[in-house]
């Protein structure tokens, strides 16, 4: 198993790209919500922006509660691979614990193929637990749920006949599972910062992508370093196995700029989605080039991200820029700052960094 065995090229540099969780909010600023129907457009143009600009990778999540339009989170990743041509697709994440492995690989093996490969899946086992009533699922087996389906999606990705018997599904007995991509699907397992979960995807052997709201880049790299340190106790090459990172990302003129543009928007969105606001000192924090929130002027975050590089020899980091209602305007100077000024020196460095 390589890193290409992912579609991660590491003489290409850090990989920089976009998610979006598809939430569905006012703009605490004006007051305003556009339609679901509208939001959904915003999130398709938004990905044919960034392809346009050279980013590697667009990403969405499934939330199924109020303020969320992306519950449909294939269907919509299905749209925006007719209208990419380049761009990696995924989800952010696909919650494994409330859908069926062979569900899940039919639709992303269909994606895959109507884009040419560019599909992948980053399964989690869900931050908003409301899905599981919804779906029927019983919220105690979380934990059950999820590394049973992670194990089951896994062997379907390399097998077309499957044999399997779990505890929560009934058993497959050499189940054709189609259609088929015409390689593996990468799939990443979503790790929300905890080292249990990164020493479980090391005993996987499955690469992780690591959610990073916010604090110092010393606490995720405990976190990365036990990811790695699983793989190699597990018998397996952590050079081999790739790392992503996301969190909020936005730019501006000055980071006091950039901080007094993203606040309202971060603090409103997580009080409604999450039940509590972003605490404005926390939020301060993340100006500090020692903090993993990568918000701020072009030059301080381009700093920054080179920073989180050195220290997590990371392949990929994908950035939340549209989070609580953010104006499409300002989406759409972020895609301009990252393809003109971020990625260029991102790249070149990250570059020559691999290459030492």
């Amino acid at each position: 198993m390589t890193m290409s065995n992912y579609r991660i090229h590491p003489t290409n540099g850090l990989e920089f790209g976009i998610y979006t969780l598809g939430d569905h909010l006012m703009d605490p600023e004006t007051g305003t919500r556009l339609s679901a129907k509208e939001r959904l457009n915003q999130i398709i143009e938004l990905a044919k922006l960034a392809d346009e600009a050279g980013l590697d990778f667009f990403s969405v999540g499934e939330s199924h509660q109020d303020f969320f339009v992306t519950q449909a989170h294939t269907v919509v990743l299905s749209a925006i691979a007719q209208v990419t041509n380049n761009i990696k697709l995924g989800s952010s994440a696909t919650i494994l614990s409330t859908s069926d492995p062979v569900r899940v690989y039919e639709d992303f093996a269909t994606i895959d193929l109507l884009s040419d490969g560019r599909a992948e899946i980053i399964a989690g086992r869900a931050s908003r637990v409301g899905l599981f009533d919804l779906l029927g699922y019983d919220l105690h087996d979380y934990e059950g749920l999820f590394e049973e389906k992670f194990a089951l999606l896994n062997k379907i990705n390399q097998e077309a006949y499957v044999t399997w018997k779990g505890d929560y599904r009934k058993e497959l007995n050499n189940a054709h599972v189609l259609p088929r991509a015409e390689e593996p699907l990468p799939i990443w397992r979503a790790v929300g910062g905890t080292r249990s979960s990164a020493i479980k995807a090391g005993r996987m052997g499955v690469p992780m992508h690591l959610a990073m709201l916010g604090g110092p880049v010393s606490t995720f790299q405990s976190v990365i370093d036990a990811y790695r340190e699983s793989l190699n106790q597990s018998g397996f090459d952590s050079r081999h196995f790739p790392v992503g990172t996301a969190g909020f990302f936005h730019v501006a003129e000055t980071t006091q700029q950039a901080q007094k543009d993203m606040y309202p928007y971060i603090n409103e969105g997580m009080k409604r989605t999450n039940g509590q606001g972003f605490p404005k000192q926390a939020f301060a924090l993340g100006k500090d080039k020692h903090n993993v929130m990568n918000i701020g002027s072009v030059d301080e975050v381009t700093e920054k991200i080179l920073y989180q590089h050195d220290v997590f020899k990371h392949q990929r980091y994908i950035g939340q820029m549209d989070f609580g209602g953010v104006p499409f305007k300002q989406l759409m100077r972020n895609i301009e700052y990252l393809g003109e000024k971020i990625i260029p020196k991102v790249k070149k460095y990250t570059r020559i960094q691999e290459e030492l």
